[in-house]
């Protein structure tokens, strides 16, 4: 970890003497984004929708890092926007705690509070899609289990390897930690994967179990087992925008056209972006630029 955050901060000081995290043209904004497929299509679609729709300046920092790395970088000014999921900002960046059956608006309202009382960072409206975990295993893994109490009772008396990226070990409030002390998980041993690995390890068999994310192709084109939080472990994770409040004053008809993207995208036009770039080899800058086209959100 003390890698990557290293690597990270020098990105970030790089965009500073580069002049390109807040520290360019009057009219330049910087869209980030975390390491992974759908943070890579994500920012693509804003700024692109921006470009066609304004005359901004937009630069890309996509793959930064993930939120540890995110969340100081748009306090700062590092970076003006990126997509960020409603339940990670409750409890991994706000260490608040969540109530099973939390509604998707009192999370939201929750998170925008918080962030702009502690950050002067605010959240838009949602985009339309929410992508939250689910315990995932192959077809042939021998595994039989619909809910993650099943998986539990499995794991204690089954040699059972569970496989997720670095962050998820990290999280406080909603990782590994504390998601095996709520269903009492006992697995023979843990992999620490990146999150583009995760999937092909678990169809390789070299993990039993991973947290897939729910908007990602691979689940379906795995023919990957899905099974229920059935003890609301998980908050809602609602995509949204976050925004610098001190960019939104800058340019005052920024809000306005990012909420154009509300509501927009829906969870399979997610999975359908995602799978393009995973497992069709496609840009995530064309399969924005597509998707754009074909809601008619830009001209061809």
């Amino acid at each position: 970890m003390f890698v990557t955050m290293s690597a990270s901060a020098l990105i970030l000081a790089a965009c500073g003497n580069d002049s390109t995290g807040g520290e360019g043209g009057d009219n330049e904004i910087v869209i980030g984004g975390k390491p992974w497929t759908e943070q890579f299509i994500l920012p693509q679609i804003i700024g692109q929708y921006l470009e066609a729709n304004s005359d901004y300046d937009i630069k890309y920092q996509e793959g930064l890092g993930e939120v540890a790395i995110l969340t100081p970088a748009i306090e700062k000014g590092d970076i003006d926007i990126y997509v960020e999921y409603t339940g990670t900002g409750l409890k991994d960046v706000l260490k608040l705690e969540s109530e099973v059956g939390e509604s998707s608006e009192d999370v939201f309202n929750r998170v925008k509070e918080g962030y702009e009382e502690e950050f002067e960072v605010t959240w838009l409206e949602p985009l339309g899609f929410e992508n939250t975990y689910t315990l995932a295993y192959t077809e042939d893994s021998g595994i039989s289990a619909e809910t993650y109490s099943d998986l539990a009772e499995l794991s204690k008396s089954q040699d059972m390897i569970f496989g997720a990226p670095h962050s998820f070990y990290e999280r406080q409030g909603d990782g590994y930690d504390d998601l095996s002390e709520t269903y009492g998980f006992e697995f023979s041993s843990t992999e620490s994967l990146d999150p583009n690995i995760m999937y092909e390890a678990l169809k390789n068999g070299d993990v039993d179990v991973i947290p897939a994310f729910t908007t990602d192709g691979r689940i379906e084109r795995f023919n990957l087992q899905m099974t229920e939080d059935d003890k609301g472990f998980f908050p809602k994770y609602d995509a949204a925008p976050i925004v610098r409040m001190e960019t939104l004053e800058q340019f005052p008809d920024l809000e306005e056209l990012i909420n154009g993207l509300a509501g927009m995208i829906s969870e399979e036009e997610m999975i359908a972006m995602n799978a393009r770039v995973d497992i069709d080899g496609d840009k995530a800058e064309d399969v924005a630029r597509d998707f754009l086209i074909e809601k008619g959100l830009i001209e061809e």
